[in-house]
């Protein structure tokens, strides 16, 4: 039983991975299907957050990497208490391209800070809230790297960190799937678009939120 009337959805993986391609996509589905949704993302997902990410993200020259932590769960306690609480109280469906588990890869794995400190950390800035499913896309660094540099238009300080600084991110959101099995669904990003919203719609569809003749 969760303890909000909303759904909360995270979308997770490495730079590159498609994240919010199947956050997008996802999104048309269920408010084809009468459901309200709020598409949202962190960092940067209010005019706070939004101050926050240019630092964090775009912001070029060293940033210590707790100072780094420490932002992120700024962005993240704003964010949730005023935008993402709020809409699941209301009954809708919350799709955020990124959350909790980014910063115990990135500020934990990929930083070489202690990823169990980072997870208190941003349960405490959350507040202890939890998605109800987590997708993971999961994609070898190589080939994230290949799709960003194709794509890429601006500076941004993670997608930038080295190959080894990318495999430790992608080694820590696979332990953490491991660890919670009921909320991950992991997903080989390297499958077709199309394949990978099925499987997410299926896992969807469990959720009783979204049951019904149309689901």
């Amino acid at each position: 039983m969760r303890a909000h009337p909303g759904l909360f959805i995270t979308f997770e993986g490495g730079d590159g991975s498609g994240k919010t391609t199947q956050s997008r996509l996802l999104s048309g589905w269920l408010a084809d299907l009468g459901r309200t949704v709020l598409g949202a993302r962190e960092p940067g997902g209010t005019e706070l957050g939004a101050e926050l990410r240019e630092i964090v993200l775009h912001r070029r020259g060293y940033i210590a990497p707790r100072a780094e932590a420490l932002l992120y769960a700024a962005d993240r306690a704003h964010h949730i208490t005023t935008v993402v609480r709020p809409a699941l109280a209301r009954g809708e469906v919350v799709i955020q391209d990124r959350y909790l588990d980014s910063s115990v890869a990135y500020q934990g794995a990929g930083r070489v800070l202690d990823p169990a400190e980072i997870r208190a950390l941003s349960l405490w800035a959350a507040e202890g809230l939890l998605p109800d499913l987590t997708v993971l896309l999961d994609l070898d660094e190589t080939h994230g790297r290949a799709r960003l540099d194709a794509a890429r238009d601006r500076y941004d300080r993670l997608e930038a960190e080295e190959s080894e600084f990318h495999a430790r991110v992608r080694r820590a959101y696979l332990e953490l799937a491991a660890a919670e099995p009921k909320r991950f669904l992991v997903l080989d990003a390297g499958r077709p678009v199309d394949e990978l919203q099925a499987a997410v719609r299926e896992r969807v569809r469990m959720l009783d939120a979204v049951s019904g003749p149309h689901a």
